[in-house]
């Protein structure tokens, strides 16, 4: 198996350095090891590896190649409050050292995928939630995060003992609204009566939301001030902090994009995790290293939702198994969506 290299990127000048570097450390270290030379990169998002979320979700899909296809993987690290030139001159570098996927996390890369992905037409470029850019080599992933909120939603509704809810965004976004969305309308068509409280950290052009424990875990205080005993985060790393605060009141978190009861960063607060809604970003990024490395590179727009399990609810945690009532609800309603019984916003 082959060693992921792992990039720390802080501006353009320095990025170019390191993956310089790494790049000829990659050669020396990988040296007689696997059976194509294949080369397959991830770009982070704002909180990088270690966000116990949507990031960690991405390198798990890039492990899972390097392990079973055995590529040679490399990882690319934000800077705080980079521009898009910052992401052109990292995803530049990363095409010219060989790197094909080269997959951007999150929809920050659209400006630079669109700038990049021209001038490397032989090379595949994944984008993860955003459609906007397209091209002959451009993969657009994205997912019906409204659909897996619903049963959040449905879940929240009929666990709740306070008839209050809340819901924390990261950054308010046409994507994190669509989190919003179908978590409202899953709690209001289960029950009119609970009140839901919505939330986000920070506003464009300020992205912390995603990034800063502490803004979760003030905002989440904040809902339990407000009587909420369950808590959605769609806030990235910055969800943890909103995670750490929900577990110390002894109320439910509902977690986001990973299983977040199974994140070891997260074993202290797992039990208050009732649930995660996941989106299979992980299986994504594997699938496209593969049709690369299958010479049927995927592109255009690829899209994950309830009918195969591309987004749902985790059922990680033993006590939420449980209750039997709030599963039968959560899987009436999973299947009303698969069968357009019932439509789902995609904004609130």
């Amino acid at each position: 198996m082959r060693r992921i290299t792992r990039i720390t990127t802080v501006g353009i000048a320095s990025a170019a350095l390191a993956l310089s570097v790494t790049s000829c450390g990659d050669s020396s270290s990988d040296s007689g090891s696997g059976s194509g030379g294949d080369k397959a990169a991830i770009a982070y998002d704002i909180g990088g590896r270690g966000d116990q979320s949507f990031n960690d979700a991405a390198y798990a899909g890039l492990a899972k190649a390097e392990k079973e296809l055995d590529v040679s993987g490399s990882e690319a690290e934000p800077s705080d409050g980079e521009g898009d030139a910052d992401k052109v001159q990292r995803l530049t570098e990363l095409a010219r050292s060989g790197n094909n996927p080269v997959i951007g996390v999150g929809f920050a890369y659209a400006p630079a995928i669109k700038k990049v992905a021209p001038k490397f037409p032989k090379t595949t470029f994944g984008i993860i939630d955003d459609a906007s850019v397209t091209g002959d080599n451009i993969a657009n992933i994205v997912f019906n995060e409204e659909q897996g909120s619903y049963l959040a939603g449905v879940a929240a509704a009929k666990v709740t003992k306070t008839k209050t809810v809340g819901f924390i965004g990261g950054v308010e976004t046409p994507l994190i609204k669509k989190f919003e969305a179908g978590f409202i309308q899953g709690v209001k068509d289960t029950d009119a009566s609970v009140n839901v409280l919505p939330q986000y950290l920070t506003q464009p052009p300020d992205f912390g939301g995603f990034s800063k424990p502490d803004l979760g875990k003030a905002a989440a205080q904040g809902q339990l001030d407000k009587k909420a005993d369950v808590i959605y985060s769609a806030a990235g790393l910055a969800g943890s902090g909103a995670i750490e605060a929900v577990s110390k009141a002894g109320k439910w978190n509902i977690g986001v994009d990973s299983d977040q009861y199974k994140q070891k960063g997260l074993a202290a607060y797992k039990e208050s995790i009732l649930t995660s809604v996941t989106k299979d970003v992980e299986d994504s990024v594997f699938n496209l290293i593969k049709s690369v490395q299958d010479d049927k590179p995927e592109t255009g727009e690829i899209r994950y939702g309830l009918d195969e399990d591309g987004v749902g609810l985790s059922m990680s945690n033993p006590a939420f198994t449980k209750m039997t009532e709030v599963i039968e609800a959560v899987d009436k309603a999973k299947q009303e969506i698969i069968d357009g019984k019932i439509t789902v916003k995609t904004a609130p």
